[in-house]
């Protein structure tokens, strides 16, 4: 606080801005008066939200010494929030020294604090009998905490809110299994905590004393069950009551499947989370409240952090979602954009279509593609496929959109990635199935010589050694049908939104 009482306005460097939370704590930051600077391996993906245009984008990793000396120059703040989850057996060594690199290029750079947030751990569990995930976010935080930055460490359980990975999984698990065999962790304790709450003391840890570097348990007011937290679910959804038989013989690497099938979270997402869930987690203090006091209704408890959650899915109002974070080995490079020269082989499948509709309804329904609405054609197929992803480890069909009508670079789109709009004209996903190989699918809305509109669509795919030949011409045969479909039905969906009956020619 400044002596006249107002706070004082910091500039923030925020890692971790294409993430769930990341996404969320920058326009909290704007609201608050702050200047913000986004640390982003891929800056693209942040060009369609709301609040670029009010911050500071550059491109770095937290790994790379270089970029974050640069993005951390008249830094006051430092919020990190990134983690290696899900990339394989070596994140504990990545996360390690990550953290390392930011903490040394703060300290070099003279920033004021570090905000990190890590997750809540059990009383008098060592280290060693911690779940990785778990283990690694306490050491980041030591790390943190040792770097000679006052640094603040928020330790939450599970965060409540809409697009949340723990509210994902709570919701999938509740809405569609209505008996349940569940491990025996669904008996664990848990505090729980609402995603604006947490975004709340984020906020306000970059005005903590200087002389304040450690860690806050931060949590909700309710302590629960993971059982409790279904019934009171479907209670709050208006859910008959469910019936949950928990089992003692659901490995947490078991119950890592059982979520990945169940729910659109990939497993190797939900296999550390899972782990996690067999810790008792409770606050153990919540001293926070010193220096950023609760405001009337705050913490806000369970049940109305799930009704808030659902009314924002339900309004389809989703800032972020756990999905915003690309998917650990999805592929990037080469760009269908190269020549096809470039980098290998390149397989195209190409179909057009005019459409008797002008290119603005074209347009919508391209951009409406994929969650609820589906893909145009052959339903079966692409469920199909959806399943043989999941069964694999992949994601699957079940991600869905984040909002209904509006898409932007960097959504997951189903088991598609935004990878490029040029809005009324260009839509460019990018495969994040498991597939020998790199996949692309284009969509554009043109107009035509003779002033109709015209559909093109273009499908990419680059092997992976011999298997990803293989693979190409296994599932060639039935593009005519499943792409060839697509097509046409785009074009027959835009020109009855048009008020035509009859789709031009092909």
């Amino acid at each position: 606080m400044t002596p006249d009482g107002d706070r004082r306005r910091h500039h923030c460097l925020v890692t971790g801005a294409t993430g769930y939370i990341g996404g969320r704590l920058v326009p909290e930051l704007l609201d608050a008066g702050h200047r913000v600077r986004c640390l982003a391996r891929s800056p693209g993906k942040l060009r369609d939200h709301p609040w670029t245009g009010s911050v500071e984008v550059v491109r770095g990793d937290v790994t790379d010494a270089a970029s974050v000396r640069a993005a951390m120059e008249g830094i006051d703040t430092a919020y990190y929030l990134v983690h290696a989850l899900g990339t394989g057996s070596g994140f504990e060594h990545t996360d390690r020294a990550a953290a390392g690199t930011f903490g040394e290029q703060a300290r070099a750079a003279g920033v004021r604090r570090i905000v990190y947030l890590g997750g809540l751990t059990p009383a008098g569990v060592p280290a060693s009998r911690l779940s990785p995930h778990l283990r690694s976010r306490a050491e980041v935080g030591e790390v943190l905490l040792a770097s000679g930055v006052p640094t603040a460490v928020l330790r939450a359980a599970v965060i409540i809110g809409s697009g949340s990975a723990s509210f994902e999984i709570l919701r999938y698990l509740t809405e569609r299994l209505p008996v349940m065999v569940t491990p025996s962790w669904v008996r664990t304790r848990i505090q729980p905590i609402a995603v604006r709450d947490v975004l709340r003391y984020l906020v306000g840890s970059a005005d903590l004393p200087e002389e304040v570097n450690r860690t806050f348990d931060i949590g909700g007011p309710d302590v629960v069950t993971y059982l409790e937290m279904m019934r009171r679910y479907a209670a709050v959804a208006g859910l008959p009551h469910r019936l949950i038989l928990p089992v003692p013989v659901l490995t947490p690497r078991l119950s890592g499947y059982w979520i990945g099938l169940v729910t659109p979270v990939p497993h190797a997402i939900a296999r550390p989370l899972a782990e996690s869930l067999r810790h008792e987690v409770v606050c153990r203090e919540h001293d926070i409240a010193r220096h950023v006091p609760d405001p009337p209704g705050s913490p806000v408890g369970f049940d109305t952090a799930l009704s808030l959650a659902l009314e924002r899915v339900r309004d389809a109002q989703v800032a972020t979602h756990w999905s915003s974070a690309s998917v650990p080995g999805a592929p990037s490079d080469p760009l269908p954009t190269d020549p096809d020269w470039a980098g290998g082989s390149l397989y195209t499948d190409r179909r057009e279509q005019s459409v008797d509709a002008p290119p603005e309804v074209l347009w919508r329904v391209i951009e409406g593609i994929g969650g609820r609405n589906g893909w145009y054609s052959f339903p079966l197929a692409w469920a199909a496929r959806g399943r043989l992803d999941r069964l694999i480890g992949g994601v699957g069909l079940r991600r869905g959109r984040r909002d209904a009508e509006r898409l932007r670079v960097g959504d997951s789109l189903d088991f598609w990635r935004v990878e490029e709009i040029e809005p009324g004209r260009l839509l460019r996903l990018r495969a994040e199935m498991r597939l020998p190989g790199l996949a692309w699918l284009e969509m554009y809305a043109e107009r035509d010589g003779a002033g109709r509109s015209r559909y093109r669509q273009r499908a990419l795919f680059h092997p992976r050694g011999l298997l990803g030949h293989l693979y190409w011409w296994s599932v060639s045969p039935f593009h005519a049908l499943v792409f060839g479909g697509m097509a046409r039905n785009i074009a027959r969906t835009a020109a009855a939104r048009a008020g035509v009956t009859r789709p031009a020619g092909p």
